[in-house]
C-alpha cells in the first residue's frame, strides 16, 4: 500500500466541484486545474467516442505543465437514440427534454483517463450508465425543474439530488460515473501506475 508522504503529485485536470467531491472519497491527496481545452465534437464522431478523446485531451493539456504528475482527466456526456443531450439552458428547452425522456432511457458515458508522468504510460476506461425515466406528469416535471433549476446539467436533471426522483431505474457498474467520475475504474487505473487503495 502506498503511505500517504509517499503519493506522488496527483492532478485532476478538471474545476467541476462534482469530481472533486468523488475524488475526496479516496481520500487521497491531490489537487485540480482547469485544462481549458475545446470540447467540439469532431465530425462523424459517437459520444463514446468524444467522451474518450476529450478525456485523454483534458488530462495531456495539465501533463504538459506537470510532466512528472499523475493526471486524471474525466469528460461526459449523454445520448438519447444515438444522438448527444446537452444542456439546457433554460427552462423551456428543460421541459423540452424531459417530456422527451418521458418512459424511455438515455445513455450515459463517462471517459476517463490517467497519465503517468513517471513512464508518460496514458490509461483510458469508458463507463456506460443506462437511465430509464419513469412516466412524468407535467406537474411534476415542472415542479422538479422549479426546485432545482438543473439547467447546466446535461439531460436537465441531477442525479445526485431530486433528479433520482425522475426515474424508474439505473443500470450501471459504478454509481459515482453518473455524477462524474467513475471511481471503481480510476482505482484500478491508479493501482496500475503503483497507487494502492487503501
Amino acid at each position: 500500500m502506498t503511505q500517504p508522504n509517499a503519493f506522488p503529485q496527483i492532478i485532476l485536470a478538471s474545476t467541476s466541484p462534482f469530481r472533486k467531491q468523488l475524488l475526496q472519497k479516496l481520500q487521497i491527496p491531490f489537487e485540480t486545474a482547469n485544462p481549458k481545452v475545446d470540447e467540439t465534437p469532431l465530425a462523424n464522431e459517437t459520444v463514446g467516442e468524444m467522451v474518450k478523446r476529450l478525456s485523454v485531451k483534458k488530462a495531456q493539456a495539465i501533463a504538459a505543465q506537470h510532466p512528472n504528475a499523475i493526471i486524471i482527466g474525466s469528460d461526459q456526456s449523454a445520448a438519447f437514440q444515438g444522438n448527444p443531450i446537452g444542456k439546457p439552458l433554460t427552462h423551456c428547452k428543460a421541459v423540452e427534454q424531459l417530456h422527451q425522456f418521458n418512459g424511455q432511457t438515455i445513455e450515459f458515458f463517462t471517459g476517463l483517463a490517467v497519465i503517468n508522468g513517471s513512464d508518460a504510460t496514458t490509461y483510458q476506461a469508458l463507463d456506460v450508465t443506462q437511465v430509464k425515466f419513469r412516466q412524468l406528469t407535467e406537474t411534476e416535471i415542472e415542479n422538479y425543474l422549479r426546485l432545482e433549476t438543473p439547467y447546466q446539467c446535461a439531460g436537465s436533471f441531477k442525479s445526485e439530488g431530486l433528479g433520482i426522483t425522475l426515474f424508474e431505474k439505473i443500470t450501471n457498474t459504478d454509481p459515482n460515473a453518473l455524477i462524474g467520475l467513475p471511481l471503481i475504474e480510476l482505482t484500478s487505473l491508479l493501482k496500475r501506475c503503483g497507487i494502492s487503495l487503501p
